[in-house]
């Protein structure tokens, strides 16, 4: 009897250890059925049932028990496996030169509610996270999920473990802004259940790429993109983003491509951040920036509408030589197995692909290097989601703790 017991018991223990496991492959799309499930976490078929029914009672996904069966299948067709469209909630927010904007995202990286996004950052960080954090709150109360946890992404560097904002050039905030912290009181005060987590918001693009768009499958994806002001970049390798020793890698937008270009905000000149942003972009077409609409949708709608005109393409051709050429250093460095490109630099690739193609393997030093897939970024507003994978993250690790530690006030 006593080993019946301690053979139940080791079962349901590693089925227990498996639930984190299988819920990130439901999440990332990577098992859609109990027979992939099984596979991929190397388990019987019993153990893997046993996993999907705790997460399904867990209100985190849906099975699907009496799925139809492909035309020219052969044999029982297996269980299908989905987030439970449902389920709890995450709140995601980003704040960004131009304005900030709050939602809900479930699992899956689906959106489910979306806030106006709004126009105005003010100088003191407390009162814009107060201000998205009040938009969230709001979201959840129309919807009525449960929120299990809150991610920030910010257009600065943040620092690990302190979770400061160590340089939030385009916005008028101090260097070294507690954002985490604040974040994190903020989203106490407004009764938000769950930890609250803040990144780099081209980090967190990177992360959402990779699990549900242009970059899934990539073993080491690269993500370099503009944000509305300056440019990011971020590595992938193996599922988890390479942050370095303090959460500062990657700063990609201070790689020098016109040493005799424009003053950047590092002290440097000619850097990829001042060479080819949104605001670099409309300059070198000789436009002067309206005050309508943010840089990124003035650059945008430029380049679509008017790609006929010799100033509009020069531009178009200029920025994407200097992107090419740190993109090649880039290639030359990491050697990623896929690029993808998000802001202003996804439409500069979609403008001319082969001129962006032809630069980057001129310039890089192996063959096979410049022949790296580059694609552009798939996801709508991608460093929201990514965002959200940060305050998913505690959940995909051990959903029986995190659910657990969120119960609280909705």
């Amino acid at each position: 009897m006593n080993g019946k017991a301690t053979t139940i018991r080791t079962r349901l223990e590693r089925g227990r250890s498996a639930l984190g496991p299988a819920l990130e492959l439901v999440h990332t799309g990577r098992a859609p059925t109990r027979a992939v499930l099984t596979a991929e976490l190397g388990v019987t078929r019993a153990t893997a049932g046993a996993v999907a029914a705790e997460l399904e009672a867990l209100g985190l996904i849906q099975v699907d028990s009496r799925p139809g069966a492909a035309a020219g299948s052969q044999g029982r067709p297996s269980h299908r496996l989905a987030v439970n469209d449902s389920g709890p909630v995450v709140l995601a927010a980003q704040i960004h030169a131009d304005g900030y904007r709050a939602a809900l995202v479930g699992l899956g990286g689906r959106t489910v509610a979306t806030a106006p996004g709004r126009k105005t950052v003010s100088a003191d960080p407390a009162q814009v996270l107060g201000a998205v954090v009040d938009a969230g709150a709001q979201l959840l109360r129309d919807s009525g999920r449960r929120c299990v946890g809150a991610g920030l992404a910010v257009p600065s560097a943040v620092a690990e473990p302190e979770g400061t904002a160590l340089n939030p050039l385009h916005l008028a905030w101090p260097a070294g802004s507690p954002v985490r912290d604040i974040f994190a009181e903020q989203v106490r005060e407004a009764g938000i259940a769950g930890p609250a987590f803040a990144g780099n918001d081209v980090n967190l693009a990177a992360l959402a790429e990779h699990r549900h768009g242009a970059g899934r499958g990539a073993q080491h994806l690269l993500c370099v993109a503009t944000g509305h002001r300056g440019v990011g970049g971020a590595l992938v390798v193996d599922g988890r983003l390479h942050t370095g020793s303090s959460g500062l890698a990657l700063e990609v937008g201070h790689l020098t491509v016109n040493p005799d270009g424009r003053p950047c905000y590092c002290g440097g000149r000619g850097c990829l951040d001042v060479e080819t942003d949104p605001l670099a972009f409309l300059t070198a077409a000789g436009l002067a920036p309206g005050p309508e609409t943010s840089l990124l949708q003035q650059s945008r709608e430029l380049l679509r509408g008017q790609y006929g005109d010799p100033a509009v393409r020069a531009a178009c051709e200029e920025l994407i030589d200097r992107l090419g050429l740190g993109l090649a250093g880039l290639v030359n460095i990491l050697n990623p197995d896929r690029i993808v490109l998000g802001g202003l630099h996804r439409e500069l690739l979609d403008a001319d692909p082969e001129r962006l193609r032809a630069v980057v393997a001129d310039r890089s030093l192996w063959g096979r290097s410049g022949g790296v897939p580059i694609l552009p970024c798939t996801l709508d507003h991608n460093s929201l989601v990514g965002a959200a994978e940060l305050a998913w993250q505690p959940v995909l690790d051990d959903p029986l703790a995190a659910l657990a530690a969120s119960q609280g006030p909705a």
